[in-house]
């Protein structure tokens, strides 16, 4: 469950970092104004939709932080690092794999999203 001080002490964090007021806040995550208002006084309590228009508008708050005050604000995803394959040429391939059956690779075509496209032949 979320705790409301807390919430609205995550959300006054947001209109700082942002240099934002609660009226311009409301505006950018297209909300009532007044909703803002309830909710900073504790009036009322968050809905999922409020919550997630928040994360959906500012990318650098990370959900978990907003509800449960888990994770660091503002959120910076951890880089990801893939390998990128390494094309070789079918003649490269053939010289250092041999296949263990019969048949041999008469030749390699690649299709690329554009259109185009590369043969290679061993």
């Amino acid at each position: 469950m979320v705790n409301s001080e807390e919430f609205i002490k995550r959300i006054e964090k947001i209109l700082d970092f942002y240099s934002l007021t609660a009226s311009s806040f409301a505006d950018k995550i297209d909300v009532q104004r007044s909703s803002i208002s309830h909710l900073l006084s504790g009036r009322n309590k968050p809905s999922l939709e409020f919550v997630l228009k928040i994360t959906d508008t500012f990318t650098e708050v990370n959900l978990y932080w907003l509800l449960e005050g888990k994770g660091s604000f503002p959120y910076k995803a951890e880089k990801v690092i893939t390998p990128t394959p390494t094309l070789q040429k079918a003649s490269e391939i053939s010289a250092t794999k041999k296949p263990t059956s019969k048949k041999n690779i008469e030749r390699v075509i690649l299709f690329y999203d554009d259109g185009s496209f590369e043969t290679y032949q061993p």
